[in-house]
């Protein structure tokens, strides 16, 4: 009985482990071809009720975006996009970003990285660190973007 126990656990933590992998490429949906690589989407997936924190990390990120890089987001060529989850016109979006709950995701191309952890702990506290994670991610799609 302990075995079956153990191996029960074992295979829940496997499974869990394989499901939930942020920063992998594979977490873009099947539908990666309909994202492209010649622009950069930011996406803030939010629900109705905000709280100050929820909206610090929409504002602040496209502060962050727009300094960051004013000739790329005037051009269109990198989009922020505030996404209510709760609204019916925003499911076709969190189903192709594959986003269930609150969620900061920078993505061009095959390219998807989740920044929610880095928003929620730097948006009301560390404007400039946030800046900083932002820009790590994103230097390298902006030089790809030329």
């Amino acid at each position: 009985m302990k075995k079956v126990i153990w191996i029960s656990i074992i295979v829940v933590a496997l499974v869990a482990f394989l499901a939930f992998r942020p920063d992998s490429k594979a977490d873009v949906s099947s539908d990666a071809a309909i994202i492209s690589a010649d622009k950069i989407e930011v996406y803030y997936f939010h629900f109705s009720r905000r709280c100050v924190t929820c909206l610090a990390v929409e504002n602040k990120t496209q502060e962050a975006i727009v300094a960051l890089y004013p000739e790329a987001y005037s051009k269109g060529k990198i989009t922020f996009a505030s996404v209510n989850l709760e609204d019916e016109k925003s499911k076709p979006v969190a189903e192709r970003v594959n986003v269930t709950g609150q969620a900061l995701i920078i993505m061009s191309g095959e390219f998807k990285k989740d920044l929610t952890a880095e928003g929620f702990l730097y948006a009301n506290n560390n404007f400039e660190k946030l800046k900083s994670e932002i820009k790590k991610v994103m230097d390298p799609l902006v030089k790809d973007l030329n």
